[in-house]
């Protein structure tokens, strides 16, 4: 085996089509309790783009290896890792701002992280959901506590975190609200909503009103959205948000309905994980994958997740964009 692997190394921050280089580096060796995976997939996140812009400058130095999911093959252990053997398919969520990221062919992690890939689901597949489904998972299971017969509004349902989101609120025995464009209702009433909200078409406020409030809002979305929050919201509703700059919130209106706040910023977890593999062993949920490019292709995948094109005029995909490494 080669000594070396190929990455697509961030090199400057700011725009996508200036940002990556592809690069040869050592490939690494595992520690105690470690683990080398061959990376068959990753995928590409808001998280990405944000570090990709310089948003967490202050954590990342330049140049690095960025990106969180994985999904491939134990190829090594290191002195210690006696839970996997080379040859095993696995997934797993690595640490956020440690190490070297998932933009590459190799990638060492510590075994206490990962998880047996569900027989279910393409390397792709699992590479969508790992960062998306931990998040919904401690979003609402976590901190939102859903239980059978609450009412979920999902923000944002045809995206990588809302299309999991629908599938996993609709298994926990919830009654899923969810916004989306007109174009996308269609879509996420397949994977489960039972009310679907046309954001584009004025105040969604009333609209999820008049399909008699919810218990738990989801925000993806940020802004006057998750501000407007407590507006939907019965007594004693949660509101969990994944948008990392939280804009001033309507304390007042929250007051009102004795709402609980949470903000989250997942962190790699085994159980979670593992809690995904069982639903989707289940057929409960499955990743939503809308778009799938090469490793090379690193700067067009974030260009397609900011809305914009891959030179082929497509507009951003519903669910997640994945990134085939061995492609």
């Amino acid at each position: 085996m080669s000594t070396s692997m190929r990455v697509m190394e961030l090199v400057r921050f700011g725009a996508a089509e200036a940002a990556f280089a592809a690069r040869e580096l050592p490939r690494p060796t595992p520690g105690p309790g470690q683990v080398l995976v061959r990376v068959v997939a990753t995928s590409v996140n808001p998280l990405d783009l944000q570090t990709r812009r310089g948003d967490y400058r202050d954590q990342v130095a330049l140049p690095t290896v960025i990106g969180n999911d994985v999904s491939g093959v134990v190829v090594e252990t290191g002195p210690g890792a006696d839970e996997f053997q080379p040859g095993d398919e696995v997934w797993y969520l690595a640490p956020v701002f440690a190490g070297q990221g998932t933009y590459a062919e190799f990638h060492v992690v510590d075994q206490a992280l990962v998880c047996p890939k569900p027989a279910q689901l393409s390397h792709v597949e699992a590479a969508g959901l790992a960062l998306v489904g931990m998040t919904v998972w401690e979003a609402l299971v976590e901190r939102a506590g859903v239980r059978p017969g609450e009412r979920v509004l999902v923000h944002g349902g045809a995206g990588g975190v809302g299309s999991v989101a629908i599938q996993v609120a609709g298994a926990l025995g919830a009654e899923v609200v969810t916004t989306a464009r007109a174009r996308d209702h269609e879509f996420v009433t397949e994977l489960g909503a039972d009310h679907v909200i046309d954001f584009s078409a004025g105040d969604y406020v009333p609209q999820v009103r008049a399909t008699g409030g919810v218990n738990v809002v989801l925000d993806t979305v940020g802004g006057d959205t998750l501000t407007r929050s407590p507006e939907v919201l019965a007594d004693r509703g949660r509101v969990v948000s994944i948008v990392d700059i939280p804009e001033p919130q309507n304390l007042l209106a929250a007051w009102g309905v004795n709402a609980t706040y949470h903000f989250l910023f997942v962190s790699p977890d085994r159980a979670k994980l593992a809690a995904l593999g069982r639903l989707v062993e289940q057929g409960r949920i499955r990743p939503v994958i809308g778009a799938v490019l090469p490793l090379a292709d690193i700067a067009q995948a974030h260009a397609l997740l900011e809305g914009g094109s891959t030179g082929e005029g497509r507009r951003r995909p519903r669910g997640k964009i994945a990134i085939a490494v061995d492609a």
